[in-house]
Formats: structure tokens, C-alpha cells, sequence
């Protein structure tokens, strides 16, 4: 499978370099071709790796993984094209979460969300959200946390929702710890937990913690 990784920071990087390991085919893509962290990385991917600009990575990959900053996300995805996304599975594993006066907030929240406006502006993608509520290294290592924790998926395409499912399965997610919330709107509540994790990752002095969901039988 070929994947578009949008974003050179360590969520991209660490995605991209999983899927490399995985077998697949990898573009990291940025605002600029010569991108020093994106060429960085690919020459020490190997062969199946590659960087170029959003658009070139989004027209390469058979699905596109937005792992650029929330509140870029748009953007970025602009930048991309929408003739490169549509019919694609587009997987949003970001945060709309920034600093400011000093503490961390969230926009959009509460009435709207990322996955939201990733979805109304690019109508023929199959947005789906997952992944956004741990760390990158527990993206692609769930192991790293003992217990059966839980990942969430929502999108309003099932079928996409199933392909995500799958991948989360190859990097280690068992299928029943994958919790399906239903439609994009659910991609508020899963945003919603980021100020949550920023407290407890002060707390505990590390990121490799998640949520575990147990239900009554």
C-alpha cells in the first residue's frame, strides 16, 4: 500500500518510519520539497521512503494521513489538493491544541472539530479520526502500555472506518480494543480529551499512558 504522511514533526516521522517497517510505501510530505527533516528521514527510511511537497505526497499515496497540527490541518490539505484526496481514506490523527497567555487551548471545541472541517471541506474524502487521543510512539506500539487499552475510530464511511480498523491492526491495535463512536461529529469528544492527556502527562512525567474502557457484561 502506498501512504501520504502530511507533517515532518515526530507524529509524521514516527508514522511513516512504522509503515516503512510494516512494508508499505511511504511520501512524507511538506510545504516545501527540500524539506531537511522530510529528506533526513527518508534517506534513512530506505527505499520505500520518500519526502516531497503535500501535493506530491497526496497524489503518491493511496491513502493520506493528516499529521500536520489541527489548526494547519486545513491548510495543509489545501496545499495538498482536492483532486488528490477525494475517494481517498483520509486518516486525521491530529489535535487543534495550542498555547496560549499560557495555557493550553483548544479551537474549534465543543460545537465543531477537526475532523469536522477536514470532512465539509473535502466532501468526496472518507475522513475518518483515530489515533488522536496517544502519544505517536503509542500509535504504533500499543504494546509499550500494558492492558487492554483503547483506540477509537468515527467517520461517516464504514467501510473506510474497516480499512483504518485494519491498519490500527497492524500496528498492534486488536480489533476489539478499536472502539467505533460512530460519525465524524464524534471527532469532538476525542479532541476534547487532549487537555486531559496535557494534565496527565505532567502528572506522570511521560507519554506512554492511555485510557482503558471496561464495560459492565
Amino acid at each position: 500500500m502506498r501512504y501520504a504522511v502530511l507533517g515532518t514533526g515526530q507524529v509524521g516521522r514516527t508514522l511513516g518510519g512504522r509503515l516503512v517497517e510494516l512494508g508499505h510505501e511511504v511520501r512524507l510530505g511538506s510545504r516545501t520539497p527540500d524539506n531537511a527533516a522530510a529528506v533526513q528521514w527518508a534517506a534513512a527510511a530506505g527505499p520505500r521512503a520518500g519526502a516531497g511537497t503535500f501535493a506530491q505526497a497526496a497524489e503518491f499515496g493511496e491513502v493520506v494521513v493528516n499529521a500536520v497540527g489541527g489548526r494547519v490541518a486545513l491548510a495543509a490539505l489545501e496545499a495538498a489538493g482536492a483532486e488528490h484526496v477525494d475517494g481517498k481514506v483520509l486518516v486525521d490523527v491530529s489535535n487543534p491544541l495550542a498555547l496560549e497567555e499560557g495555557e493550553l487551548r483548544l479551537s474549534p471545541v465543543e460545537s465543531d472539530s477537526v475532523g469536522e472541517q477536514i470532512q465539509r471541506a473535502f466532501p468526496r474524502a472518507r475522513v475518518v479520526k483515530s489515533l488522536n487521543t496517544v502519544n505517536c510512539r503509542v500509535m504504533v506500539d500499543p504494546g509499550s502500555v500494558p492492558g487492554e487499552h483503547n483506540v477509537f475510530v468515527c467517520g461517516d464511511d464504514p467501510a473506510a472506518k474497516e480499512q483504518v480498523t485494519a491498519l490500527l491492526g497492524e500496528f498492534g491495535w486488536p480489533a476489539e480494543r478499536v472502539l467505533d463512536l460512530g460519525g465524524i461529529r464524534a471527532s469532538r469528544a476525542v479532541e476534547m480529551w487532549l487537555p486531559l492527556w496535557a494534565g496527565l502527562l505532567r502528572t506522570f512525567g511521560h507519554a506512554e499512558f492511555n485510557l482503558e474502557v471496561r464495560r459492565a457484561r
